[in-house]
Formats: C-alpha cells, structure tokens, sequence
C-alpha cells in the first residue's frame, strides 16, 4: 500500500504528472521527436517565464513566431490536450467519494453540514423534513453554445476519469497499476488520433440528443443514488425517511424549445425532440423492468397483486411482463409518431400514474408480505425514477422573443380591420388581449394573410397544443417588459387550445427591464382576468447574460438583487406564490458563481423552497459530466435551497443599500463610457479578439449574432464573453468596478466595505467573483494582442483598458484587504497558475494564427486555419469555460 501523506492533493498531482508524461509519449510516437522537441522548448520557455520575477514573453513570442504550419498545429494541439487532461484530473480529484478529499462536514455544501447547522440554530427536525419535502428545484439544461468539445472526447474524458479513479485504488491497496496505466496509454493515443474540431455545426435535435445522453449515461444512476442518501440522512437527522413520492430535483431542457433568434428551431423539431424524449424514457424504463422481472421472482402477493394477474407461480413477474410490453408499444408509438405512420397494437404509456400503478402495486405487494428489503432495492430506485423523470424525461420549455408574438396580434387586428396592433398603445394592447381572453369565440381566422414568421410563430403553438400531459414546461418570453407581453402568448394559447396551458414567464433581461420588472408584474397580478388564468401560482425569470453586457457585472447584480426583493414582496401582496428562474451561465459576467454560495446570497425570502435555473454549455459537463459530480450538484442544490428557505441572509441594512447603490451607479458609467460612448471600443474589440472568427468553432445550432448587422449590442452574451477570455482581459466581468470602489475607498467607506463583504452574502459573492477573474486575467498577454492586431489608431485604447485593469486589481484588494488576489483560496489559485504557462503559449500562437489568417483571408493555409480552432478550444480548457 501506498505511503500515506497529509497532503490532499499529492494524488492530484501524481495524476497530472502521470498524464504528461502519457501525452509525450504518444506525441512521439504519433508527431516524431522533432515535434515533441519543440513542444519542450516552448513548454520549458513558458514555464520559465513564470518562474521568474519578470514576465518578459519576447524569446517565448519568437520562438511560436518561427513555428511551421504543420508545427504549429501539433504543438496547439500538444498544449490543448495537456490542458484538458489536467481538467479530467482535477475534476475527477474533485468528485472523489465525500470525506475523501476534505471531511464531509468541513464541506459546507454537503446536506449533512446543512442539516447539522439548521438543528443547532434551533430549527427543529419537523419543520426539516417538512420543508425539504416541498422542495421544488428544476434544473433545466439548455444548449447554449459554450460545450467546444466535441461529444466523442467527452466519452474519452469519462474513460480516463474512470481509469484514474480505478489507479488511485490500487495506489491505496499496493496493487500493481501497470495494466491500468497501459489503458490509459490507449486513450491517450486514442485521444490524440481524434480530430478536436467540429466540421459542422449540431443540429437543434442532435442537442437534444446530447442532453438525452447526460440523463442516460449519469443522471439515470445518480437520481436514485442521491435520493438514497438524502433518505439515510433525513432518518438521521430528523427520524423520519424520505417519502416515496419526493423528489426534491427535477430536470427541464430548452434543447429543441429555444427558438429566440435561431432560425433552425422550428416546430417540427420541437414536435421531433418531444417524441424522441418519450422514446428515449420508454426504453430506459425497459432496460429497468427487465432488471427487476430477473429480480423479482418472489412467489408471495397480496390479495390486490393477485386480483391483478390472477393465481401465477410468478405474480410479480407477470405484472412486469405487462409492464414491459406496454414500454415496447411505447417506443413503437412514438417511432410512429415521429414517422407521422399510424400506430396499431398495445396502448403506450402517456402519463406517470399510469406507469406507476403496476410499480406501486408490486411494492406495496411486496411490503404486505414481508419482502420490504427487496421492494426498498432497484424497484425503489425505479419508482424514484418514475417521480422524477416522468414519461418525457424533462419538461421540454419554449422560448421566443416577444415582438414575434406582438407582429402575430398585429397581423391579426389589421386582418379583422382593427387598426395596427404594434401602433397601439400599452392600454390599447391590454385591453383588446383581456377581451378577447374573455371572448368565447375563435378569434384567428382561417385564412389569415400571414408572412413565414407569423405563421412559425402559429405552427409552434398548434404543435404544442398535441403534446401530451407532462411534456412542457413552460413558455419563456425574452426580451419582455410590458404585461401585454405576457398576455399575448396566453390569448395565443387560449387561441390554439392547449389542453395543458403553459406557464406563461418573462424573461427581464435588461437593466432598464429589471428595474421595471415588478411593476410589469404588479400590473399583471391586478388584472382579475389573468389571476384567473394562473391562480396562485407565477414564475418569472431573470436575465444575467444581458444585463451584465447591457450594464456591467455590478449595476447587473445589484439590479437583479433588487428585482428579485420587489418580486417576492409583489408576490406576497397578492397572495401570489412566486418561482424565479435564474438564467445564469457558467462564466462571471453571466451570473456564474459556485451554486451553494449563490443561492445562499439571494434576498431573503425569494428562494422559498422553490428555484428554477439554467445549467448551460460547458457547465453541463462540469457539474454533472462524472456519476459522483452530479450527485454532488444534486446535493449541492438540494442543502443551499433548504437552507435559504430555513435560514435565509439577514436583510442587508439601509446604510449597505446606500453604498451598494452608489457602487453600481458609478460602475455602470464608467462601463458604458467604454462600451457605449467611445466610437472606437467597437473596431478595437473585434481586432483585439478573435470575435470574428469564433463562428466557425461550429459549436451550436444558434447563431452568434441576433442581427447580421448588428453591433455590440446585437452579439450575443456567450460570444461577448468568450471574446474577451480568449485575449485574457476578461474586460466584461470587471469593467466598471475599479473605479466604483475607488471611489467609495477614497471616502474613506473601507471598513464599511469590508463589514458588507463579511456580513452581507450577497457583496461577498460579487467581490469574491470580481477577485477570481483578477486571478485568471492577463493584460500582458491581451497586450501582445494589440501589438500584432490591432490598427495603430486604436492602440491607445487597449493601453487605457490595461491600466483600468491593474486599477480595478489594486481596487479590489484594497476593498478586501488582500495582497494578492486569491490568497485565501490557495488551491484554486495554485490551479490557475499551474494553467497558466500552457495557456500563455496558447494564446501567443493564436495571436500569429489570427495575424496570418486575416492576412490571407480565403487564400489561408488550412492547417492554419484548424490550429487557431485548436487555441480557442484549449484557451478556453486553460480558463475553465468559454461563455
């Protein structure tokens, strides 16, 4: 056995030693010496360069210069995959089994820690159980595009985690590692034979398919897995058990739904993914009955069972026997549909109950007659399933921005003689919508003149009103801001005759929209004709993609705090139970933060027991990429919404929202002087980063841009940001911010600020956000951008944005009271600084690449061309995400 040590990550570090030396192996024998040469030299000068005191990059800068075409693409390569395979390590480390790697209850994202400070804050094991039983958490995956890996290399990411898992157990247990490193010789070689790149974009089904595969290959196990600890847990520490029907998580998708600005999403695509989620749940409850049929040869039933299947020597292998049958007309029924054949045999399985009748009775069965262990085994697991995956899998959400819905109502009222219904005014439009929701008659005609984005939008909704029970989730408005928004898609609705109407949810996006959000929703709620369309129930989302790019990270977080407290407390005056969907993405300036630090930083009162949000792209992978992650990320959710319900923050003082205020009012206008008022921010971004060129990364069915033409304003928040963390400014996630606190330090509110960093949840997490990207940002090397990059005219702004950089840095510090950034978060720091060598030479190579490639435009060196894909793809491993 291996030599014990007190040092928690040495396995981490053998690991990515181990995984270097693997990649230099096959990169000889698969690229030659000469290659694996020049791959050390650049790799030693990197490492030298931070190594030393100075951070001078020009012998590095020389020596990517003099590279090849066919160098320069096996080096690219070289760097990417190291960086990559650093990742799987880390995040296998990461996932080990809990108490591992730190003791589960110094881990305060851990259901145990938070059950464990509930009780000693006196809430008692009742009111627990009680509470968690309500629990209402959507986790709804979405296919934004910032995944750039393709899916075959995420399967091999799976095999090499396994196998390092399977290598740690026999460092612990002395036995030999020989065979198991040869293994992961293999996919090394294997991974490096694949191409990186994707040669065309997904389609929106192939999406779907994708968010298919993480229910399949990890969610499918993990569901029943982390439902059995939260049981054991619940016995524990409350003496009660988790209630059969409870499931606290549920899953949601907008893949195949999100048609706002992509053309490729239309309703036969819609209709495709919801049949193909149906089939893909049908068979995976096959594979689960043929299990338990194996299992279950029990001969003892109870007088129910046996009324059932009448007097067999197998009862509940007979009812299972049914059960499986009609799981094959299910998924002959959904091929069928899809196909649009007609389907002739046994009835399909529609809805839960009617799968679940024969589950249940078996278990009840099975208790009644003393075989409780062998009902609490894989048919609870089953049952599980069924209450929390459905018939469908995930509830399938619509998206669509709003002016399409308007142009409908506009093509109908001039049709009907009406006048514009895009010239009325708000009232005029809420008015006639509120009639004709009232009306009894049909409203649209049959031969409405309509162009082919009128009659998409009216295709969605009658496509939608032939799903089945169970099959949507809800319909997202974006870009909404007036309650005739809402409105309209509930008369579209109404119109098509949905058997099961949607949740109607506007998406606030903007500042301006989340300042107006809960008058927007005031309104709303007061109008006794839409009360007694959504009873007691409304879910609003909130954007963090958009507004931070519209205001800065900031302003945006303050205004989204502020929406979410005058929400809850709207909600709460019309007696009005609120869910707000948080729309975060994975990277700082999209709302992303560590899960359990951000929900526990909500205003209190707004989570409630209730919380939708988006998990997207890479972050998928991330949090539920590896079997132990997500039950970790289901874990993770589960305690930080069970405690912001408990326990929630304190209300932040009056005196915290006056400085806070200041802070945001000061930020946003020093980051919109830049981003909105300077004429040159515009031609200056797009030279300084390979904006131009991340759409042909090929990695997702929607396009970049929401107008061909359009400006800033018109990218999308994904590209916006991957943009910047390619050149490594990260400028979006701290623009602003620098001199907001300077301002506030020069008024001597420092101690104020800290007090608000230690007190209020809230601060502490944007600080703590602010100060991370600090740490992975690098204007040196963004200046070596400009130098090679950008037209002389435009060089004095790139030095302007530079020294606001090193501004806000020391700003940051100063307001937290650290000499450098991270130095409480010592691994996560060691992290970035191990990276940051490869990742360096990434970027040095992609500033000659983009240099060359925009030189020779169509006439470029293909090999050029696939090696600066290859530096987008592993700059963005060596920063962690894209968008």
């Amino acid at each position: 056995m291996s030599e014990p040590t007190n040092d928690p990550i040495a396995p981490l570090r053998e690991d990515v030693r181990l995984l270097g030396e693997l990649l230099g192996e096959t990169l000889i024998e698969q690229a030659g010496q000469e290659v694996f040469n020049k791959v050390e030299e650049v790799r030693q000068q990197a490492k030298a360069i931070h190594e030393a005191e100075g951070y001078d990059r020009s012998a590095l800068y020389a020596l990517v210069a003099e590279l090849a075409p066919e160098e320069v693409l096996a080096v690219a390569r070289a760097f990417t995959q190291f960086l990559n395979l650093s990742n799987i390590a880390e995040q296998t480390h990461g996932a080990r089994s809990y108490g591992q790697v730190i003791p589960e209850s110094e881990d305060p994202a851990t259901l145990e820690s938070s059950l464990t400070r509930l009780l000693q804050a006196g809430i008692d094991g009742e009111k627990i159980h009680e509470t968690l039983e309500q629990l209402n958490i959507e986790l709804v995956l979405t296919a934004h595009p910032t995944e750039v890996k393709r899916r075959t290399l995420i399967r091999k990411d799976t095999n090499i985690s396994e196998l390092l898992d399977a290598l740690e157990l026999r460092r612990r247990t002395g036995e030999s590692q020989r065979l198991i490193i040869d293994e992961l010789r293999r996919e090394i070689s294997a991974y490096w034979l694949t191409d990186e790149i994707r040669r065309r974009r997904p389609t929106p089904v192939e999406e779907a398919k994708w968010g298919f595969a993480v229910i399949e290959t990890v969610l499918w196990q993990a569901v029943p897995r982390y439902q059995r600890r939260l049981d054991r847990l619940l016995r524990e520490h409350t003496g009660k058990p988790l209630p059969l029907d409870c499931a606290p998580v549920r899953f949601g998708s907008w893949m195949g739904g999100d048609r706002d600005g992509n053309p490729n999403v239309t309703p036969a695509v819609t209709r495709e993914v919801s049949f193909l989620a149906r089939w893909m749940a049908a068979d995976l409850y096959w594979h689960d009955v043929n299990v338990l049929r194996a299992e279950l040869s029990v001969r003892k039933a109870n007088e129910e069972l046996r009324a059932k299947v009448g007097d067999c020597a197998e009862p509940y292998r007979e009812l299972l026997r049914e059960v499986r049958a009609r799981l094959t007309a299910t998924r002959d029924w959904t091929e069928a549909c899809i196909d649009h054949r007609d389907h002739s045999g046994p009835p399909p399985y529609k809805t839960c109950d009617e799968l679940l009748e024969p589950l249940l009775l078996c278990y009840r069965s099975l208790h009644d007659v003393g075989a409780g262990r062998v009902a609490d085994g894989k048919l609870l697991d089953v049952i599980r399933r069924v209450y929390c995956f459905g018939t469908t899998l995930m509830r399938l959400d619509i998206r669509q921005e709003s002016t399409r819905h308007s142009d409908v109502c506009d093509a109908i009222t001039q049709h009907l003689g009406l006048g514009s219904y895009n010239a009325w005014s708000e009232s005029q439009r809420q008015e006639w919508l509120l009639s004709e929701l009232d009306s009894r008659r049909s409203l649209i005609p049959a031969d409405l003149p309509a162009g082919d984005e009128v009659k998409e939008v009216l295709d969605t909704f009658a496509m939608l009103a032939e799903r089945g029970e169970g099959t949507l989730g809800s319909y997202i408005i974006s870009m909404a801001t007036h309650p005739s928004d809402v409105l309209a898609v509930a008369l579209l609705q109404k119109e098509a005759r949905l058997p099961h109407p949607m949740p109607v949810v506007p998406l606030f996006e903007t500042l301006d929209d989340l300042e107006n959000a809960a008058e927007c929703i005031d309104r709303l709620l007061s109008l006794p004709t839409y009360r007694a369309l959504i009873g007691d129930f409304q879910e609003v989302m909130i954007g963090y993609s958009d507004s931070a790019k519209d205001a800065g990270l900031l302003m945006a977080s303050w205004a989204q705090y502020q929406a979410q407290e005058q929400l809850t407390e709207v909600s709460r005056r019309h007696g009005v139970k609120l869910r707000l969907f948080h729309g975060r993405g994975g990277s700082a300036g999209r709302g992303g933060a560590p899960a359990h630090a951000a929900i526990l930083s909500q205003p209190p009162g707004s989570v409630n027991g209730n919380l939708r949000v988006t998990e997207q792209g890479e972050m998928i992978r991330a949090k539920f990429g590896l079997p132990r992650l997500a039950l970790r990320t289901l874990e993770t959710y589960t305690s930080a919404v069970l405690e912001a319900t408990l326990q929630p923050p304190p209300e932040p003082k009056a005196e915290w929202r006056t400085h806070i205020q200041q802070l945001a009012d000061d930020s946003v206008t020093a980051y919109r002087e830049i981003v909105r008022n300077n004429p040159q921010f515009v031609p200056y971004f797009r030279a300084a980063t390979p904006e131009q060129e991340l759409g042909e990364l090929a990695i997702g069915s929607r396009p970049a841009r929401r107008r061909a033409d359009g400006g800033v304003e018109s990218l999308r928040a994904i590209p916006w940001i991957f943009a910047w963390t390619q050149n490594r400014l990260i400028l979006p996630a701290w623009l602003g911010v620098g001199i907001a606190l300077r301002e506030a330090l020069d008024k001597e509110l420092g101690d104020k600020l800290r007090e608000m960093r230690d007190e209020w949840p809230f601060f502490a997490t944007t600080l703590n956000l602010v100060e991370m990207v600090l740490a992975k940002a690098d204007p040196d090397i963004s200046a070596c951008y400009d130098a090679e990059l950008v037209p002389e005219e435009l060089s004095a702004l790139g030095g302007s944005l530079r020294q606001r950089f090193f501004y806000t840095r020391q700003a940051v510090l100063d307001a937290i009271g650290h000499q450098e950034p991270l130095e409480d978060s010592p691994a996560l720091l060691r992290s970035i600084q191990v990276r940051n060598p490869y990742a360096d030479a990434l970027n040095l190579m992609q500033v000659e690449l983009l240099s060359a490639v925009r030189q020779q435009g169509d006439q470029a060196d293909p090999r050029l061309h696939d090696a600066l894909l290859v530096t987008m793809a592993g700059i963005a491993a060596g920063m962690r995400n894209t968008g």
